[in-house]
């Protein structure tokens, strides 16, 4: 019908044609839970490359009117939904893509320019109805509600780039946000809203301009867990199909969690893996490392310690309340980290608000941020983990203990021990190199206990299990003997392979000799 009113359904046919499409038209039957309620309007965040395109054009191809879609989505999950027909190609859709306004228009006319574009196509739908007038938009679909009790479904996509791309431009932003209020806030022709983008509603003075919309996003996904990125079980299957290891690609790509679905994986990194049967940086690169480096380098209190902290495995605290929803109104290092979240950099515990790096592929791009500059002491740690490693391997006790002495001094004006946690933060970034032949595990854990750090290898090595436990104010040989008396090597039942029992203390009151490590064989 139109580029804007009622788009043809290419978009999710080239999406079903791909070599690897998997099934998210679940998605359908939530959105008609909220078709005419007080919940109809949706506004789903989620990183770039994270499928929210991809969602919008399988709804554009169900709900707009002027196609028949069925065979569309014949063995698809929306199949065998009740509520299938009952939608199906029955509304006149708007799609709008906010990005292309802006790239077209200039800043002071974005929103003229978008009104102009969608009423060329309504007036040519609905000229009887539309003769005449010299409407805007909003009364031009008030006026076709009056008189022909028409509907509209509004799907938007990058609906957030303005706050994104015109960070400085406060008018524009207002002018924005009370354009979109104005269009669909207590508007009788609205049927269903589903706008998606990577913030959540932005927010100024004391109220959201957009205070309608019920946020789903990177910090509490909902309902919408499930079609964020793909489930664990997705991957499993794709992983049989094109024949990869399952536990590397969690390594590389896992780390997503929300309450229902505690493993979510990057679905942009995962197609291309699979598609080229190797394992890499495919989300990241999509974007230079410097979009990171700018908010690891602001100066807030903490900020470095906790991104040091999360380097080795750790996870932090955060507040995500206080967020304003945009680039650049930041007033505590918890802001940052919020954004960091939103922007799919961090991964985020809700039910105990604690942030952490999710995976391989994320660590890999904290690493080129500091490569850069201004982080040269955590760099040496992780330049000397590989000759560290090698020292466990070959249980050279005394050489690991004055590595770690040494990765101690060089990170100790960012990251203080202060008791057992702290020091498994360090112990992981000493051990950083190791994250490429071995998934490190935090807390694992066992019958009687957690085992402080285990290194799994992963089923390309043939490197030996490592099992660390740490004592603060203690001795080596009592981390050794707790190993052993709470049976911690049975986690790995069903390991082959030889394993080594690794025990390390930091003695705060020993200014020569902090580190003491004793190593043990098990085979």
């Amino acid at each position: 019908m139109g580029i804007y009113l009622n788009p043809k359904n290419k978009g999710f046919q080239e999406a079903i044609n791909s070599v690897i499409y998997v099934d998210k038209t679940g998605l359908i039957a939530q959105t008609n839970k909220y078709m005419n309620t007080e919940q109809k309007f949706i506004c789903v965040s989620r990183p770039r490359r994270f499928g929210k395109s991809m969602a919008l054009k399988m709804l554009a191809a169900y709900y707009s009117r002027g196609y028949d879609s069925t065979n569309l989505f014949m063995g698809y999950k929306i199949e065998k939904e009740e509520t299938f027909q009952e939608h199906l190609n029955k509304y006149d859709v708007i799609f709008l893509n906010i990005q292309q306004f802006l790239i077209e228009a200039s800043d002071d006319k974005v929103t003229k320019y978008l009104e102009q574009e969608v009423l060329c196509e309504l007036n040519e739908e609905y000229n009887e109805v539309l003769k005449g007038g010299n409407l805007g938009l909003a009364a031009a679909l008030r006026k076709i509600y009056a008189k022909m009790d028409k509907q509209f479904i509004f799907l938007i996509d990058e609906w957030d780039c303005v706050m994104r791309e015109r960070q400085e431009s406060e008018a524009l932003q207002k002018q924005y946000l009370d354009f979109l209020r104005n269009l669909l806030k207590d508007q009788t022709y609205v049927a269903l809203v589903y706008m998606t983008g990577i913030l959540p509603v932005k927010k100024y003075g004391q109220h959201s301009a957009l205070n309608m919309f019920t946020e789903y996003s990177m910090t509490d996904q909902d309902i919408f867990e499930e079609y964020t990125g793909f489930t664990e079980d997705e991957v499993k299957k794709l992983c049989e199909q094109y024949d990869m290891d399952f536990a590397e690609t969690s390594s590389w790509y896992d780390g997503y969690m929300f309450t229902k679905f505690q493993h979510i994986y990057n679905p942009k990194s995962v197609v291309e893996a699979m598609r080229r049967h190797r394992f890499s940086n495919y989300w990241t690169s999509t974007e230079t490392y410097d979009a990171l480096k700018v908010y690891m380098d602001m100066d807030y209190d903490g900020l470095r310690t906790n991104i040091v902290h999360m380097l080795g495995g750790g996870r932090v605290k955060v507040n995500t309340l206080s967020f304003q929803n945009d680039m650049c109104s930041f007033r505590t290092k918890d802001d940052v980290l919020t954004l960091l979240i939103h922007l799919g950099y961090l991964g985020y515990d809700l039910e105990a608000e604690e942030v952490f790096i999710p995976n391989k592929e994320i660590i890999r791009e904290f690493e080129n941020a500091m490569s850069v500059g201004g982080w040269s002491e955590v760099m040496r740690v992780l330049k000397a983990s590989e000759k560290l490693l090698e020292d466990t391997l070959n249980c050279d006790e005394k050489s690991v203990a004055k590595a770690l002495d040494k990765a101690h001094t060089e990170v100790s004006s960012i990251l203080t021990y202060n008791d057992e946690n702290s020091l498994a933060c360090a112990i992981g970034l000493a051990y950083y190199s190791a994250r490429k032949d071995y998934k490190l595990i935090r807390e694992l854990p066992t019958g009687k206990g957690f085992a402080d750090v285990v290194f799994l290898p992963m089923s390309h090595s043939k490197k030996p299990a490592l099992v660390v436990e740490l004592k603060y104010g203690k001795t080596a040989n009592t981390a050794i003997q707790q190993i052993k008396d709470r049976h911690y090597t049975e986690v790995l039942e069903g390991y082959i392979g030889e394993i080594l029992l690794v025990g390390i203390n930091y003695d705060k009151e020993n200014e020569n000799k902090p580190h003491r490590c004793v190593i043990e064989k098990l085979n």
